[in-house]
């Protein structure tokens, strides 16, 4: 009897894990974020806290990219209304994943890379070019709408003429690879690119430009989401290459036409753009941060809630210090819960040595490693993507608790020889320990959730 109950308690702490996680994730939902930012009063489009009036208005274009971008241009529809989106001869070109891809009315949803995919394509960058072209080709009393998401660097390719797309795609790869943090990523993206670091700003000659920023970047730093396409870039060539440079990316054979570039890009291009910009953060990690922490307490959960502020490092250490937590939370007189944000990163194994996996996966194995001899009796510990992506694999994220460990073990599954192979996916599969998701069209980094049913009765009663 007392077995039974404890069994269906594990259950269901699984269960309220899962349940904390995903209020999370469905308060960062794309089109909700709009419509609490955007609305429509009469004639009048309220955007934050600018007005414009819409029979002043002789056209709106809504451009931008990212993971969330299907939901947002399906909002920015909605809020103008049939009428509206007619009479102000709405147009728009947004390039989403492919698995995003829908009909609306008047934007253009363009399949820009396959699903689960997160790096530049051909088509991605045949999208670019029909946003760079819509933009150069507004004018006064234009009102252009930029909706920015996760995902959008490697959704708006835009290489500068010296260098190919491949050439660009090895550098990301390279740098992901070697554990370069998003920061250092966009920071050399920008540098190559036509449209990042503010380049579609300064090729937009709408009287006025909107940008609304779902952001996947702790700290919110507007020039590095998506690598701040309507952002004044504050990088330069040299912090591109000491980048490069410290992670001995020309030693490794990127192409010598990137590092030609970047030392002969001594020019300063426009950072003043035309139009006038407003740049606008709807919603973050923060968000679904305090949002979980809000159904935990409801669930009754003593919670405690933080959200990282900038980089955390690699995704083995906070695992670990996670584990340290959780065993602290264990110890607790009541059911107990961390929620925490941020995003850490990967180093890889050679390819030839690896499995696959993502960083969520990855921290929940290295959290095991560091159970020791430990137990994890009525804790679970999860993270998971808010996207729904967890490198590429169909899982977000993965959770550990008792019952893992114990398959784990009948299985004699060695999750340090899995962390040390990026094999976490193959570790959690047979388990049932993987949290799949779907893509779930927003992306504000990584949400974690760890819960405590309070200390147990030992298996003797005592």
């Amino acid at each position: 009897m007392e077995e039974s109950a404890m069994q269906r308690s594990a259950e269901q702490l699984r269960q309220d894990a899962i349940r904390i996680w995903r209020a999370g994730v469905s308060t960062v939902d794309s089109e909700r974020l709009v419509r609490q930012s955007v609305a429509r009063d009469g004639s009048t489009l309220v955007i934050g806290e600018d007005r414009f009036s819409l029979d002043r208005l002789r056209r709106i274009a809504v451009v931008g990219a990212g993971k969330a971008g299907a939901g947002m241009a399906a909002a920015i529809e909605d809020v103008l209304g049939p009428e509206w989106l007619a009479e102000k001869h709405v147009a728009g070109w947004v390039n989403v994943p492919d698995d995003c891809v829908r009909d609306l009315n008047h934007i253009w949803l363009h399949g820009a890379r396959p699903a689960g995919v997160n790096e530049p394509t051909a088509a991605g960058q045949f999208g670019t070019g029909r946003i760079l072209e819509l933009v150069e080709s507004l004018g006064p009393k234009d009102l252009c709408l930029c909706l920015i998401s996760g995902g959008g660097s490697a959704l708006l390719p835009a290489p500068v003429e010296q260098i190919t797309l491949a050439d660009k795609l090895a550098v990301t790869r390279y740098l992901s690879a070697a554990g370069a943090t998003i920061d250092q990523l966009n920071t050399v993206r920008k540098q190559l690119s036509r449209i990042k670091g503010g380049g579609l700003a300064r090729r937009c000659n709408a009287e006025q430009l909107v940008a609304l920023i779902i952001s996947d970047v702790l700290g919110d730093p507007l020039d590095l989401i998506a690598s701040g396409p309507t952002v004044e870039d504050a990088s330069t060539a040299r912090d591109a290459l000491e980048i490069l440079d410290a992670f001995e990316a020309e030693k490794a054979g990127i192409s010598p036409a990137v590092f030609d570039f970047l030392r002969r890009k001594t020019w300063i291009e426009p950072t003043s753009p035309a139009c006038k910009v407003t740049n606008l953060v709807i919603g973050n990690n923060a968000t679904a941060v305090e949002a979980a922490a809000c159904e935990a307490s409801r669930l009754g959960y003593r919670t405690t809630a933080e959200s990282a502020a900038s980089s955390e490092g690699a995704a083995e250490e906070v695992g670990c210090r996670l584990a340290a937590v959780a065993r602290a939370m264990g110890d607790s007189a009541e059911p107990s819960c961390l929620i925490s944000g941020g995003e850490p990163v990967v180093k890889l194994v050679d390819a030839t040595r690896r499995g696959r996996g993502g960083r969520n996966q990855q921290l929940v194995l290295a959290a095991l490693t560091c159970w020791a001899d430990d137990n994890p009796t009525r804790l679970v510990l999860l993270s998971g993507g808010t996207d729904g992506e967890d490198g590429p694999t169909d899982a977000a994220g993965a959770l550990l608790d008792e019952a893992v460990v114990k398959g784990a073990a009948r299985r004699n599954l060695d999750p340090a020889d899995y962390l040390a192979r990026n094999d976490a996916y193959h570790f959690f599969e047979p388990l049932g320990a993987l949290l799949k998701t779907g893509p779930t069209h927003t992306n504000v980094c990584d949400l974690r959730v760890i819960v405590s049913g309070g200390p147990s009765k030992s298996a003797s009663g005592v």
